[in-house]
């Protein structure tokens, strides 16, 4: 067996001095947290607490190693312990023992009951706890008689969620290593307010990104990433503590300075431009993206099938830089506003949601559907050719246009069946897929116009 030369114990304050902490954010509800931690190594083996890790670490995730490579850290053991300090934990820890409860009655006078905690009602990590029952004078309460009095801290409570290392050092010397790992508790999302003139084709974009962290760790002045994308994550099995989150939210404008993004991996990550503070319990916002005069046409789109009385209102820009935007864009949700020429003001008028858009790629996004344009469609015909394993059908779809203005409606039509034929047909179509073919109609105003095709199928 190896003979220990000495043992060293020292803390690790939460955030070494000059150090600054860096998050990767996912937008799956998870983090990678980088932290400095100034090790003083021994030899022989060097106990080290760090009080400064989340509440939801995936222990098993943690890396600590020496970020230029010259020192090699071999961990023999590590500790984490997630449950602080508190009234719950304290009466679980003294289960079957007595305790002193301290009592004001109604007149003020103060008193001392002694009780036996049968049952501390503590479930480390759950959302709610069950109710504690404690035995007075051989009676059983479910509830606690008064404000529990507990002997002196020991060395079973932390104040903090706390990592603690066994390290083995060769020999002596000062490093500052990394600490890295993964942990719930974060999340960010990306929203999009466009705002379109009350007359025209072109919109304004404002893009925002929301961090939240509900960690149990605050981090000051952090340099924060956003990774987007559907990265592989096995989910954990153990239930996580609930924290309410807390209402205020913080906005932090980036000024002059911009977002960046880049590629990474099969992803893209996006980088704040400056330190930002994020606090337990707290959302923060971002300004990640601005454009002005992005070409979205209005698009009406007709889909009988899926909605038989209903126009979709729809607009529709390409991602590019010629078009004013260009940046990978992450899911996210967006709101639409127009401007109402008579005050001046912007009115919502939908939202919508959009998927990972990558560059040049078009975006669709819904706005609601048409007050004044209305869709009817109806089979006209079905049955069998007269050639064995075929079948026809035939559909009739009316248009009307009760606007003052003229439109363009794009029907849309599902066809069953990668073997089909259009037979016949009222209006020239464009085929999008071996199962979708669209219509492109124009309405004058207040006029109505019938789309017909009659369509065979093959079965063999």
């Amino acid at each position: 067996m190896k003979t220990l030369l000495s043992a060293a114990v020292w803390a690790v304050a939460a955030v070494a001095a000059g150090a600054q902490p860096a998050l990767t954010v996912y937008n799956q509800n998870f983090a990678v947290v980088r932290e400095r931690v100034p090790l003083d190594l021994k030899p022989g083996v060097n106990v080290v607490k760090f009080t400064g890790a989340t509440r939801m670490l995936e222990a098993d995730s943690v890396v600590l190693r020496d970020p230029t490579g010259k020192v090699s850290l071999r961990v023999l053991e590590q500790s984490y312990r997630a449950d602080t300090l508190s009234q719950g934990f304290l009466l679980s820890m003294n289960e079957g023992k007595e305790l002193d409860f301290f009592v004001r009655d109604q007149n003020g006078r103060e008193n001392i009951l002694r009780g036996k905690v049968i049952r501390s009602g503590y479930t480390p990590g759950a959302d709610g706890s069950e109710t504690p029952i404690v035995e007075v004078d051989g009676k059983l309460r479910f509830s606690l008689p008064g404000v529990p009095q507990f002997p002196a801290l020991s060395d079973q409570g932390v104040l903090k969620p706390t990592l603690t290392w066994q390290i083995e050092g060769t020999q002596a010397g000062k490093l500052e290593a990394e600490l890295g790992y993964v942990t719930a508790g974060f999340s960010w999302e990306a929203a999009y307010n466009l705002i379109a003139p009350e007359k025209g084709e072109t919109l304004d974009v404002v893009g925002w990104v929301t961090v939240s962290n509900t960690s149990g760790q605050s981090f000051n002045d952090a340099v924060v990433k956003l990774m987007a994308g559907d990265v592989q994550k096995v989910q954990p099995q153990r239930p996580m503590g609930g924290m309410a989150m807390r209402k205020d939210v913080m906005y932090a404008m980036a000024a002059q300075e911009a977002v960046t993004e880049k590629a990474f991996d099969e992803f893209h990550l996006y980088s704040l431009p400056r330190a930002v503070t994020l606090r337990d319990r707290e959302t923060k916002q971002v300004e990640f993206m601005r454009a002005t005069g992005v070409k979205a046409p209005v698009v009406y789109v007709y889909d009988g099938a899926r909605n038989p009385t209903k126009v979709a209102v729809t607009r529709e820009f390409k991602n590019s830089t010629e078009n004013g935007l260009g940046l990978p864009l992450p899911k996210g949700r967006t709101r639409f506003y127009r401007k109402d020429d008579s005050d001046g003001r912007i009115e919502f008028v939908g939202e919508d949601n959009i998927d990972h858009t990558a560059k040049n790629e078009l975006v669709r996004v819904k706005t609601g559907d048409a007050f004044d344009i209305v869709g009817e469609r109806k089979i006209a015909n079905q049955g069998s050719s007269k050639f064995q394993g075929q079948s026809e059908q035939s559909f009739e779809i009316k248009l009307r246009n009760r606007k003052a203005t003229p439109v363009d409606v794009k029907v849309v039509e599902h066809l069953n069946g990668p073997n089909w034929q259009v037979m016949e047909k009222s209006n020239e179509f464009t085929k999008k897929d071996a199962s979708t073919i669209e219509f492109m109609v124009p309405l004058k105003p207040d006029e109505e116009r019938t789309v017909t095709y009659r369509v065979r199928y093959e079965w063999r």
